[in-house]
């Protein structure tokens, strides 16, 4: 099988992200019937950033006058029996969205695609405090005696970057 090129990898990507935004509106909606506000209010926020994330490769594909097709997603995991679950899951989740993106700046690199390089260097800086902040949540939620203390650690932490960073690229239709 050949290897796809950058530009169809960015095109799978583009669901990639859009299927992580509604896993994490799943995730955020388990936490709100658990009647866990924080946990609930950050994945909520993460979802957004996942969708953003797509909406910012739909505007490089478009800048670069590369075909866009928004594409359907596969259905997300909606039930969990612990809270653990959810964001092994997330964290699972950011992992495959890090090894996507390593494969994209690979091959970019391979193409002599300098500005498609370019722009994949800010999507590994984001996957390496993406993969950090869940890598923590669980960690915390793992040692929590129970959930209020993860709800406090999330209130009174600054998990992720809540997506905003100034360098990030332009999103179409602008970020939510």
């Amino acid at each position: 099988m050949a290897k796809k090129t950058f530009n169809e990898l960015l095109s799978t990507q583009v669901a990639n992200e859009f299927a992580a935004s509604q896993q994490y509106i799943a995730v955020a909606v388990y936490f709100d019937g658990e009647d866990l506000p924080q946990l609930a209010r950050h994945f909520y926020r993460q979802s957004l950033e996942e969708r953003n994330h797509a909406m910012m490769m739909v505007q490089y594909m478009l800048d670069r006058n590369v075909h866009v097709e928004i594409p359907g997603i596969a259905p997300v995991r909606n039930n969990f029996s612990n809270a653990k679950e959810p964001i092994a899951l997330a964290l699972e989740q950011e992992k495959e969205v890090t090894r996507n993106i390593e494969e994209m700046f690979r091959a970019a690199r391979a193409e002599g695609d300098a500005l498609g390089e370019q722009f994949m260097l800010w999507f590994l800086k984001e996957q390496v405090e993406e993969v950090a902040s869940m890598t923590t949540l669980l960690n915390i939620t793992e040692r929590a005696e129970n959930l209020f203390d993860i709800e406090n650690y999330v209130a009174r932490e600054a998990v992720g970057d809540g997506g905003h960073d100034a360098s990030a690229p332009s999103a179409a239709g602008g970020v939510l």
